[in-house]
C-alpha cells in the first residue's frame, strides 16, 4: 500500500477515534441546550474552553517530543516513553495541585462562585488526560489506530450515558452544569483502567540531558497548541468583556455568549477533521522525514488535505438549515451566519499544523513560539477592535485573521529553512472558490427544506465532479 493510501486509511481510523466520539458528544448539544438556559450554556462552554486550553499546558508538547525522540536513529522507545511520561506526570501533578489549593478564588474568577469543587473536578480531569497522553501517543507511533479508536469511543459512550442519567434522571437544578463536569470526570477515569498495563510498565526516570532536551523541544509546541486554544477561549471570554450590554436587542452578553458557543459546536465538524488528520499525520511526517522525496510527499499531502477540507466547508456551510436542528432550541439558531467563517478558520488552522512540519523536523520549534505569540497578539487586538462593532461576527473574523496570518508567516519561514514545493496558487484557488460558492448558495432562499436539500446535494455532486476533473491526473499518479 502506498504511503498516501496508508495515511488516508489511518486518518479514517483515527477519525473513528476522534470524529466519531466528538460527533457523539455533539449529539449531547440538544440535551444540554434543552436543560440549560443560554446563560448557563455559556458558563459551561467557558469551563470546557478553560479545560481545553489548560490541557495544552498539562501535556507541555511532550507528545510531539516523544515522537521526535523515539524516531531518532538508535533511539530506545521504552526509555523515551519513561522519560516523557515522567515529565508529563510531574508537570501535571504540580499544575493540578495548584488548582486544588486555589480552587475557591479560581471559582470566583471563572464565574462559578462557591463552586470550588467544580474547579477540583476540572483539575482531576486534566490530570487524567495528561497521564494517558503519552500512552495514546504510543498507539499512534505503533500504528494501532483501532485500539486508539476503541478507547476514545468507549469513553464517549460512558460520557453520553452519564449525561443522560444526570440530566434526565437524577437532575437537581442546584447542581446545574456541575453534572456535565462530573460526567466528564467519571468517564475519563475509564482511561486509567484502559491503559493500566502501559502505566504499570512505566518506570519513572529523569535523564538530565535527554529530559531537558525534550522539554526544550516541547515547550514551543505547547505554545503553538495554545494558539488554537487561546482563540477559542478568547472568543468566549472577551464577549463577556467587550460586547456592549445593548449590542443585541433584549440580550445580555452572557446570552449572546451561549448562542455563539452553540454555533461554535457546528464549526467543530471541521476542527474534528483537522484533529483526526493530525493524529495520523504527525507520526507519518516524522517517520518519512529521512526520505529524499519527503518534501514532494508533504506538499501532496497538504494539497489533498485542503481539498478534503474544502469539501467539508461546502457540505456543512450550505446545509446549516439541517445542521441547526442539532442545536435544539431555535433560540440558538440566530448565530448560524458565523459558522462558515469559523469553518474556514479551522481549515487554515489545519493548514498551519501541516506547515509546522518544517520546524519540527529541523528542531527549530522555538519558531513556533514566535509565531504563536504573534497569533495571540493578533487574536487579542482583533477581538478588541471587532467585538464592540460586530458582536460575535467580529470574534469569528478575529479567529480567521489569526489563523490565516499564522499560516502565511509559517509558510514564508518554512520556505527559507526547509523548502517544500506546496502548490499555493491552486490550493488558495480551491479555498477562495469554495468560500464564494458557500455564500452564493446561501444567498438563494428555498423555503421547502426538501427542495433545498436536493439542490444542495446537486451542488455538492457537481463540485466533486469538478474536483475529479481537475485532479484526475494527480490521483492516478503513483504515490511515493
Amino acid at each position: 500500500m502506498s504511503k498516501l493510501k496508508r495515511l488516508a486509511g489511518e486518518t479514517v481510523l483515527y477519525g473513528m477515534g476522534s470524529i466519531v466520539p466528538r460527533f457523539l458528544n455533539f449529539l449531547l448539544v440538544p440535551l444540554h441546550t434543552a436543560t440549560f438556559s443560554p446563560e448557563q450554556y455559556g458558563v459551561l462552554s467557558k469551563l470546557l474552553a478553560y479545560v481545553a486550553a489548560l490541557n495544552v499546558l498539562f501535556t507541555f508538547g511532550m507528545e510531539t517530543a516523544y515522537f521526535r525522540f523515539s524516531t531518532k536513529e538508535g533511539a530506545d522507545e521504552q526509555k523515551v516513553f519513561n522519560l516523557a511520561q515522567t515529565v508529563i506526570v510531574s508537570i501535571s501533578f504540580v499544575l493540578a495541585g495548584t488548582l486544588f489549593l486555589t480552587a475557591g478564588p479560581l471559582a470566583d474568577v471563572m464565574g462559578i462562585p462557591g463552586h470550588g469543587d467544580l474547579v477540583m473536578w476540572l483539575a482531576a480531569i486534566m490530570f487524567i488526560d495528561a497521564t494517558v497522553a503519552i500512552p495514546f501517543a504510543r498507539l499512534r507511533l505503533q500504528r494501532k489506530p483501532v485500539k486508539f479508536a476503541i478507547g476514545k469511543i468507549t469513553n464517549i459512550a460512558l460520557l453520553m450515558l452519564l449525561n443522560f442519567y444526570f440530566l434526565r434522571i437524577a437532575y437537581q437544578p442546584s447542581m446545574g452544569v456541575g453534572y456535565v463536569v462530573l460526567a466528564n470526570l467519571l468517564a475519563n477515569s475509564f482511561y486509567l483502567i484502559y491503559f493500566s498495563r502501559s502505566l504499570i510498565s512505566w518506570k519513572p526516570r529523569f535523564n538530565r540531558s535527554i529530559s531537558l532536551a525534550m522539554l526544550t523541544y516541547g515547550y514551543p509546541v505547547m505554545l503553538m497548541g495554545l494558539a488554537g486554544m487561546t482563540n477559542e477561549m478568547f472568543s468566549r471570554q472577551t464577549l463577556d468583556w467587550w460586547l456592549p450590554a445593548d449590542f443585541y436587542p433584549d440580550q445580555s452578553p452572557a446570552r449572546a455568549l451561549g448562542i455563539f458557543s452553540a454555533s461554535y459546536k457546528l464549526a467543530m465538524l471541521m476542527g474534528l477533521t483537522v484533529q483526526a488528520f493530525r493524529y495520523a499525520a504527525e507520526p507519518f511526517f516524522f517517520s518519512n522525514a529521512i526520505d529524499k522525496n519527503s518534501p514532494q510527499l508533504f506538499a501532496r499531502v497538504n494539497h489533498y488535505f485542503i481539498i478534503v477540507c474544502c469539501v467539508l466547508l461546502l457540505g456543512a456551510g450550505i446545509n446549516l438549515d439541517i445542521l441547526k436542528y442539532f442545536l435544539g432550541k431555535s433560540t440558538y439558531w440566530e448565530g448560524l451566519y458565523v459558522v462558515p467563517i469559523l469553518l474556514l478558520s479551522y481549515l487554515f488552522l489545519g493548514v498551519y499544523y501541516n506547515l509546522t512540519v518544517w520546524f519540527k523536523l529541523t528542531d527549530r520549534t522555538y519558531f513556533g513560539t514566535f509565531i504563536t505569540v504573534g497569533g495571540a497578539v493578533v487574536t487579542i487586538a482583533a477581538n478588541y477592535l471587532l467585538i464592540p462593532r460586530l458582536g460575535y461576527l467580529g470574534s469569528s473574523l478575529a479567529s480567521l485573521i489569526c489563523y490565516f496570518s499564522m499560516t502565511v508567516v509559517c509558510y514564508l519561514l518554512g520556505q527559507k529553512f526547509y523548502p517544500i514545493p506546496y502548490n499555493v496558487g491552486k490550493s488558495m484557488a480551491y479555498i477562495v472558490f469554495t468560500t464564494a460558492l458557500v455564500y452564493a448558495v446561501n444567498s438563494i432562499f428555498l423555503e421547502n427544506i426538501w427542495v433545498a436539500t436536493v439542490f444542495h446535494g446537486l451542488i455538492i455532486g457537481i463540485y466533486l465532479l469538478g474536483i475529479y476533473a481537475l485532479e484526475k491526473t494527480a490521483f492516478r499518479k503513483p504515490a511515493t
